[in-house]
């Protein structure tokens, strides 16, 4: 798998507005290279709104550093335009190597 692609973690803090607290995504270290490997995509119904969405789950590929190693399903990753929330993040095969990122996107954000 080539490093052909770019991406952006990002990582949730939370703002007080002065009546609420909520969720504010910012950019997290620089994008590094990445490959990347479709798995499944799926499609559902949601029952309450009648709204079928759609959903792919993604494989990103990323060099093993001490930054890519801190990588947790609590954060997220932005590549091309496209918002993946982060499920799991792995080594990769070879010791410090490699870490691999599962991760999906859905259609109706």
């Amino acid at each position: 798998m080539s490093l052909d692609r770019m991406v952006q973690f990002e990582r949730a803090t939370s703002v007080d507005d002065g009546r609420r607290m909520s969720k504010v995504w910012a950019a997290l270290g620089e994008p590094v290279p990445a490959g990347k490997l479709d798995v499944s995509d799926s499609e559902r119904w949601r029952s309450a709104s009648s709204e079928e969405t759609a959903e792919i789950t993604t494989r990103f590929r990323v060099r093993y550093t001490a930054f890519t190693a801190s990588i947790t399903p609590k954060d997220r990753l932005v590549s091309e335009g496209v918002t993946y929330d982060i499920s799991g993040a792995k080594e990769g095969r070879g010791r410090r190597a490699w870490i691999e990122i599962t991760c999906a996107a859905r259609s109706d954000r």
